[in-house]
C-alpha cells in the first residue's frame, strides 16, 4: 500500500482534469501521511462537511401530504453536483476518536483502506456505509521494488501523463474543545494478479494498488449507493500505467568523487 504520492503540479490541472476550481495554494508536491492534501466531493457534500448540522440535499427527506392541493409542487430540490476541492489531512480520523493526540496516532496508520474490508473494518465502516466517498487527485504514487533485496522507490503514473482520480473516503472529527479535523484515506484493491503492480511490496505479502477511477465514473462514484460502491473497486489496466525507479541524488555522483 502506497504511503507516498504526488499532488498535481499546476493549478490548471485541477480544472482541466477534474472540473474543480484550483486551490489558492498548491501545497506540498510530495505527500506523506498526516500531511495536508486535497479531495474532491460534490458541492452539497462539501457544504455538509463545513456545516454538519445542515444535511446535503440528497439526504433530506421530502414529506408530501396526501391531501396536498394540486397546485403545490412536489418536486425534490435539485442536488448541486458541482465538484468542489476540499483541503484535508491524509490519514483518516474516525468520528469516534476521543482526543486529538489519539487522532494523530491513528491517522498515520489509516492512509489506506482495503476495499474488500472497508465496509466492515472498525476504522472505515461508518465512512463507507454513510457514503462519505471522495476522489483524491494525484499525479503519481510510489511503491517500493524489493525484488533485488533492496528497497527501490518506484514512481507509478499514467502512460499519458494525465492526473489520476483515486477513490477515497473522508471523515469529519470534532473534539470536545471544538477542534475540527477533516481527513481522508485512499481505497485500495488487490493487485496479486496485476501485470505491473504485483511486482511491488513485501515478498509473500498481499499486493495492492490504489483504486484508480475512470474519468467518466467520477460523479457516479460520488453518488452511488453503498451497496453499489464496490462495483467501482477495480484494478486499473497495466498497459495504462508506467513504473520508473526513482533516481537518488547519490546515484548521480560519479563513484570516484565519493568520500
Amino acid at each position: 500500500m502506497s504511503t507516498h504520492y504526488e499532488t498535481l503540479p499546476t493549478a490548471d490541472a485541477y480544472s482541466e482534469s477534474f472540473a474543480v476550481a484550483p486551490p489558492e495554494a498548491l501545497g506540498e508536491r510530495h505527500l506523506w501521511p498526516r500531511k495536508p492534501g486535497f479531495f474532491i466531493v460534490h458541492a452539497a457534500t462539501a457544504a455538509a462537511i463545513a456545516q454538519p448540522v445542515a444535511k446535503a440535499a440528497a439526504d433530506v427527506a421530502i414529506d408530501v401530504p396526501t391531501d396536498a392541493p394540486p397546485q403545490e409542487s412536489t418536486e425534490v430540490p435539485a442536488i448541486n453536483t458541482d465538484r468542489v476541492l476540499v483541503s484535508a489531512q491524509w490519514g483518516l480520523v474516525p468520528h469516534w476518536v476521543k482526543s486529538a493526540s489519539d487522532a494523530k496516532l491513528r491517522a498515520t496508520k489509516l492512509v489506506n483502506a482495503k476495499s474488500d474490508t472497508a465496509s466492515t473494518g472498525t476504522a472505515f465502516r461508518d465512512a463507507w456505509l454513510n457514503g462519505q466517498r471522495c476522489i483524491v487527485p494525484m499525479n503519481a504514487f510510489y511503491e517500493d521494488d524489493l525484488r533485488s533485496g533492496k528497497a527501490v522507490p518506484t514512481r507509478v503514473a499514467r502512460v499519458d501523463g494525465k492526473p489520476m482520480g483515486v477513490a477515497g473516503l473522508w471523515a469529519r472529527w470534532q473534539g470536545a474543545d471544538g477542534e475540527v479535523i477533516i481527513s481522508y484515506c485512499l481505497l485500495n484493491v488487490n493487485a496479486n494478479n496485476h501485470a505491473l503492480l504485483h511486482r511491488y511490496g513485501q515478498p509473500g505479502s498481499e499486493k495492492s494498488m490504489p483504486a484508480i477511477l475512470n474519468e467518466g465514473a467520477y460523479d457516479a462514484w460520488l453518488t452511488a449507493r453503498p451497496e453499489k460502491a464496490k462495483e467501482f473497486m477495480r484494478q486499473y489496466a497495466a498497459q495504462w500505467l508506467l513504473a520508473n525507479p526513482v533516481e537518488k541524488k547519490a546515484d548521480k555522483i560519479p563513484k570516484g568523487l565519493l568520500g
